[in-house]
C-alpha cells in the first residue's frame, strides 16, 4: 500500500492542536523559534501533566528507521521540532512555510534571552564540567536562574541513582529541564522519566550544551542556514560522526524519496519496548 502526494501530508496533534508533516513515520511539528517559545510559556504556566520536546533532524529520524522503542518515543512527543535543514525542506515540499529551522542551540539561547530571570532551569547531562559552564555562561548572559545541575555517569543509573535525581529535581522546583544527553538517548530519558518527574517541561537538546558553553565551536553561519552544518562537524570528527552522515544521510535520502514517490509507507506502530 501506499500513498501519493496529493493526499493530505498534516497530521493532527491532539495535546495542542498543532499540525504535523511526515517524515519516515516521524511526525515533525511545522513550527518556528518564537512559536516553541510560547508553547513552552503556556505549558508552565499550566503546570499540567510534563510535556517533552524532540530537536530532532535527520539523525533522530534515521534512529527511527531501525530502533522501534525510539521511533514511539519521537511519536510520542507534545513537541517534535524540525532542527534539520532537511527536515525544513521537506516541511516546505509539503505545502508548509518554514523560514529556518528549530536549531535547538539557537532554540535554548532565544529562551533564555527573552525570558531572563522568568523561570527556574535545570542542566541535566553533558560532559563533566560542561553544564556547570553553561550555567555559568548563562547566568552572566543572560541572568537566568540555573537551580541545578547533574551530569549522570556513563553507564546506566540504579534505581537508587535515578530516584535521587528525580529528588534533586523536585527540591530544585525547577520549571523546566534541559537535556543534554544526545540522541537517542536524551529523548529516551525525557519519555522513560516523564510520569516521574515534577516539571512542566522538558527539552532534549544534545550539543546545545556545549554550544552554548563555548566548549565546542559551532559551523559559519552561512552553514547552519543552509543544510550544511553536517559537513562541518564530519570535517571535526571524521571517526565519529562518518557513518551517521554519509551512510545513515545516504539511506535517509533513499528512504524519503521512496516516500515522496508514494512507493513506500513509512508508519510503523508505536506499541514497541526497550532493546534489552
Amino acid at each position: 500500500m501506499s500513498t501519493s502526494l496529493t493526499q493530505s501530508p498534516v497530521v493532527e496533534l491532539p495535546q495542542n492542536g498543532l499540525t504535523r508533516f511526515p517524515v519516515l513515520g516521524v511526525g515533525v511539528n511545522a513550527v518556528q523559534i518564537p512559536q516553541v517559545i510560547q508553547i513552552l510559556e503556556n505549558w508552565i504556566a499550566e503546570r499540567k501533566a510534563p510535556k517533552y520536546v524532540a530537536v530532532t533532524g535527520m539523525h533522530g529520524v534515521s534512529e527511527a528507521q531501525h530502533d522501534g522503542y525510539f521511533l514511539s518515543i519521537l511519536q510520542s512527543a507534545d513537541l517534535v521540532v524540525p532542527d534539520g535543514m532537511p527536515l525544513v525542506w521537506l516541511g516546505r515540499w509539503r505545502g508548509f512555510k518554514l523560514k529556518r529551522r528549530v536549531y535547538g542551540p539557537e532554540l535554548m539561547a532565544t529562551f533564555f534571552e527573552q525570558t531572563g530571570g522568568r523561570y527556574r532551569h535545570f542542566f541535566y547531562g553533558g560532559a563533566p564540567g560542561v553544564a556547570e559552564k553553561l550555567a555559568e555562561v548563562t547566568t552572566n548572559k543572560y541572568g537566568i536562574n540555573v537551580v541545578g545541575i547533574h551530569c549522570p555517569p556513563f553507564r546506566p543509573l540504579t534505581p537508587e541513582e535515578d530516584a535521587a535525581v528525580m529528588n534533586q529535581i523536585a527540591d530544585s522546583q525547577a520549571d523546566i529541564v534541559w537535556v543534554g544527553l544526545s540522541t537517542p538517548k536524551q529523548e529516551r530519558w525525557m519519555y522513560e522519566h516523564r510520569e516521574k518527574i515534577s516539571v512542566p517541561v522538558m527539552l532534549g537538546v544534545g550539543a546545545a550544551f556545549d554550544l552554548n558553553a563555548g566548549t565546542l565551536s559551532q559551523a559559519p553561519r552561512f552553514m547552519r542556514e543552509n543544510g550544511l552544518e553536517w559537513l562541518y562537524r564530519l570535517l571535526a570528527e571524521p571517526k565519529r560522526l562518518w557513518r551517521r552522515y554519509i551512510i545513515n544521510g545516504g539511506k535517509f535520502v533513499w528512504n524519503v524519496a521512496l516516500e515522496l514517490l508514494g512507493l513506500k509507507v513509512f508508519n510503523r506502530s508505536t506499541k514497541a519496548t526497550p532493546e534489552s
